[in-house]
């Protein structure tokens, strides 16, 4: 009984802040988030704390780990995630960087440059990345102390950019001391990179010697320089330069001034019919977010009443979907996740596009309800709910996109299973 205590009282630091993050963006449900997973204690707390919740929040979670060849522990510190990940049974997927300095830049800058390529080349929606609130107190900190402005000061965003990709930090407002705790309660190994140790490196110095000092001042000081990141934030990112980052995050070219602001206008009217296309791409808005995706064809016509007629599924590792704007349709074995591989061998497996009243039950407890429901409380945008393929088995709708498997189709723990996943064109 204590033991149990023990655990959830661990549990309230990683486990609760990666439960409010994603409670608070619901729009993240169906995307492939790939961990930054090193091995080490931040990166493990991570990869098993987004692994626990996943079936709660409807994400995909695949570990990528970027070999530097820097350290001589490196092939070691391989072997140790693919166990890590062997035995919770998260799909590993490696990347071997090669680190060029460059003059002016040092080793870590450079191996972040490298990093950073790595998981914007890799297959997926989304980055998660292990930095907690130590972390974002050092960064400020350190950048303070290299006279940055309020850009520099706001540090690391909860939740942002890399390229193209959306980048997670779940993480940000839990301290390293929860972290250790979590991963002692839940009997977790780790590595520890040998550089940690070293004072050269600044931050390792920032760490060791000037934050244990402060701390006897001013115990809260990690709290109050991560609040001080927020507020510089918010003072950095007036509505104008947040348009145009937001564009050019997407890889859009910035509008003329006026263009800008009738953009902001239309946007902050925030219509369900209000749209612009820009450099080739459209804007949407919905709850208060904006999507962007391709314009399809010259006249910027909008094409989301696509059908296709059914396809089989025949065992293929994808299936490409033309009148859905090209999509893929890809399947992943896995145990104890998707879709019940006997029951889907069982039937005829179809892909459908949305005709209307189809209706799905995700939690046993609930009845079967219409997807336009389930589509409404996930956040999925109206026009984008045509443009989804519906898998069934037989007459039974098992899967959709964004939604989930029906709860009567679920492979069992242990039991072999198909994760089917949607790969659409742009996203916002």
């Amino acid at each position: 009984m204590a033991s149990s205590r023990k655990a959830r009282a661990a549990d309230a630091g990683p486990r609760r802040a990666v439960e409010r993050f994603f409670g608070a963006h619901p729009e993240l449900r169906g995307t492939r988030i790939l961990i930054g997973f090193s091995g080490g204690l931040d990166s493990t707390v991570l990869l098993h704390a987004l692994h626990a919740l996943a079936p709660r929040f409807g994400y995909v979670v695949c570990a990528l780990h970027v070999h530097h060849d820097l350290s001589p522990n490196a092939d070691d510190w391989l072997r140790h995630c693919r166990r890590v990940c062997r035995a919770l049974g998260v799909p590993l997927r490696l990347r071997r960087v090669s680190v060029a300095r460059r003059k002016g830049r040092g080793l870590e800058a450079a191996a972040r440059e490298a990093r950073h390529a790595a998981f914007q080349s890799a297959r997926g929606d989304a980055i998660a990345l292990a930095h907690q609130l130590d972390d974002q107190a050092e960064t400020v900190l350190l950048q303070l102390l290299r006279g940055a402005g309020g850009r520099g000061a706001s540090a690391m965003p909860a939740l942002g950019w890399l390229g193209r990709k959306r980048l997670l930090r779940p993480l940000l407002d839990v301290p390293r001391e929860a972290i250790a705790a979590y991963a002692r309660a839940h009997r977790l190994s780790w590595v520890e990179d040998e550089t940690n140790a070293s004072e050269a490196l600044t931050r390792n110095y920032l760490r060791h010697r000037v934050g244990p000092l402060i701390a006897t001042r001013f115990p809260r000081w990690r709290e109050s320089l991560a609040r001080a990141a927020r507020l510089f934030a918010s003072a950095q990112l007036d509505e104008r330069a947040l348009l145009r980052a937001f564009l050019e995050a997407h890889g859009l070219r910035a509008p003329s001034e006026a263009r800008l602001l009738e953009m902001l206008k239309q946007l902050a009217a925030a219509r369900p019919t209000t749209q612009m296309v820009h450099d080739g791409a459209r804007l949407r808005t919905y709850r208060g977010r904006v999507f962007v995706e391709p314009v399809r064809d010259q006249g910027g016509r909008d094409d989301a009443e696509a059908s296709f007629a059914p396809l089989t599924w025949r065992g293929e590792r994808s299936l490409r979907i033309g009148a859905l704007g090209g999509g893929e349709l890809r399947f992943r074995r896995a145990r104890g996740a998707g879709i019940d591989a006997a029951r889907m061998a069982q039937s005829v497996v179809s892909i459908r596009s949305r005709r209307g009243g189809e209706r799905l039950q995700l939690d046993p407890r609930r009845p079967r309800r219409t997807l336009k429901n389930l589509f409404q409380e996930a956040g999925i945008p109206p026009w984008r709910r045509a443009q989804l393929p519906l898998l069934y088995c037989g007459e039974d709708l098992v899967w959709v996109p964004g939604l989930g498997v029906d709860c009567r189709y679920r492979a069992a723990r242990g039991r072999p299973g198909v994760c089917p996943e949607w790969c659409a064109g742009a996203q916002d």
